[in-house]
């Protein structure tokens, strides 16, 4: 048994760990008031709703959270691909309707595994094309927009019976690096990203969200601090009135682990107003990573905060205030969690999918059969950019290929351009960055020359300069997107 400190730590973590069943040390901490666990990919299995009951038997008060947003980011399809709509498709078909019956949608397979918590929607505008990690995982571009589904999202969500979680406030639409990797500076002028960046978040604790995910960003007019360490950011929240879970973003991606390192911004990140610690995604250290890198990084986290509760820096009021923001939401969804779990109704992610997509350019002339491209940038933490799923539901059964144009000299990049030409069928160039990455508009420009019948499938953000070639438009790499654009490039309805 723990001693008291440590007991109360345990009431404000959230990790994530390796494996598709619990771990004994998991189960272990659990029993001793652990807050609950986030799902991440390598956690997904057949045995998952048998994995939240193992977990929900240790504590039922447990919150299961899940990074399921849909579109490109997917935990519970990463093996396949995600089958439900993302944020971008659904921002350009502009249906709230759609929206929040996407949003039900997530609640009902989160539910159906076990789990109570999305961790969704995301709240920023993308006002950055270069954005590295948000892109077409926000709604838009457009203020109004963002701020009208991510309420559709949340309410599809919670009338779900499930919690939602807006994120990444106070906005990580205009940045053009990766969190993951560093720590991102925002200089924009401070009126105007108070105008731009913060309504969709305060439009959503208006509408009742359950809890915010903070941003590892520096925004220098709100000091040097990152949002999820910094008192006058997360004070923002509170002073528009939320009384929910604040649940910062992973604690060990490089902007806080190699800075201030999991402990130190555990305990940081606390004194600022967070509620619930994400220790987040234990591959984040990438080839760093230990086989019991999970453990290290609970164990580093939870030891911050006990040596910060020992030494003063950090009050124990301030910890029990939020270890019982955390328990409130967990009582929440367990008085509605015995009510039985909605049985999928007629969603059609399909049909969604195909309102949004476009062409840009001419329409392509019907193929036979397509032989598929792949230039997609490489993954991101975040993001399994470059997942096969995509050009592999795209090419069905014809032939594809990988080209990384990032490491592949020219020559051998045509090489390969000439060598599908000539194979049977369509040449199809799949791209996801045409207006910020010139190595993959290069490709596409040197592809029309050789096949001018040739079609682009873009699943980044739609291209704002032409390319030369038509383009279809899908705004997600996710397997129901790609499977839709195929289904359009054969003249199928579906």
């Amino acid at each position: 048994m723990s001693d008291d400190l440590t007991r109360l730590a345990n009431g404000v973590l959230w990790p994530g760990f390796f494996g598709t069943e619990a771990p004994a040390w998991l189960l272990e901490e659990l029993r001793d008031g652990l807050a609950g666990v986030v799902y991440f990919g390598q956690n997904i299995g057949d045995g998952l709703p048998a994995l939240s009951a193992s977990i929900l038997a240790a504590n039922p008060d447990a919150l299961i959270g899940v990074d399921e947003e849909g579109g490109s980011v997917t935990r519970l399809e990463s093996a396949e691909g995600s089958t439900i709509p993302g944020a971008a498709q659904l921002g350009l078909l502009d249906d709230l309707i759609a929206t929040e019956r996407t949003g039900a949608e997530l609640a009902r397979r989160v539910a159906a595994v076990g789990a109570n918590v999305v961790l969704g929607p995301v709240a920023d505008v993308n006002t950055d094309p270069r954005n590295p990690v948000i892109g077409v995982r926000a709604f838009g571009d457009d203020t109004e927009l963002v701020t009208r589904h991510a309420i559709a999202a949340i309410d599809g969500i919670q009338d779900g019976g499930v919690a939602a979680c807006v994120k990444h406030f106070p906005g990580h639409g205009d940045t053009h690096m990766d969190s993951h990797h560093a720590l991102p500076e925002i200089s924009l002028d401070i009126e105007e990203y108070e105008r731009v960046h913060l309504e969709p978040f305060r439009a959503a604790i208006e509408a009742g969200v359950d809890s915010v995910m903070t941003a590892h960003i520096v925004v220098p007019a709100w000091g040097e601090a990152p949002a999820t360490l910094n008192p006058r950011v997360l004070g923002m929240l509170r002073d528009w009135g939320f009384e929910g879970v604040i649940i910062t973003d992973a604690l060990d991606m490089a902007a806080i682990r190699e800075t201030v390192g999991i402990g130190g911004g555990a305990a940081l990140a606390l004194a600022a107003g967070a509620d619930l610690l994400c220790i987040g995604n234990p591959t984040n250290p990438g080839d760093a990573a230990l086989p019991d890198q999970d453990l290290r990084d609970f164990l580093a986290a939870r030891d911050g905060i006990v040596e910060a509760l020992r030494d003063g820096s950090l009050t124990r009021e301030r910890v029990e205030q939020a270890a019982a923001r955390v328990a409130a939401l967990a009582a929440k969804l367990r008085a509605t969690a015995s009510d039985a779990i909605p049985t999928a109704d007629d969603f059609d992610a399909a049909s969604i999918v195909r309102r949004m997509i476009s062409v840009t350019g001419d329409e392509p002339d019907t193929a036979s059969s397509l032989t598929v491209v792949d230039a997609r940038r490489r993954s991101t933490l975040a993001v399994d950019s470059a997942a096969s799923y995509v050009a592999g539901s795209l090419a069905g059964d014809d032939r594809r290929v990988r080209l990384d144009v990032a490491s592949t000299e020219v020559a051998e990049q045509d090489r390969i351009l000439d060598e599908m030409t000539a194979a049977a069928g369509t040449t199809v160039i799949l791209i996801d960055r045409p207006d910020t990455d010139a190595a993959q508009r290069a490709l596409v420009e040197r592809a029309a020359v050789r096949d001018p019948r040739a079609v682009v499938v873009n699943v980044g953000l739609p291209t704002r300069t032409p390319l030369p070639l038509p383009t279809v438009e899908v705004a997600a790499a996710s397997r129901v997107g790609a499977q839709v654009a195929r289904e359009r490039l054969l003249g199928r309805t579906g």
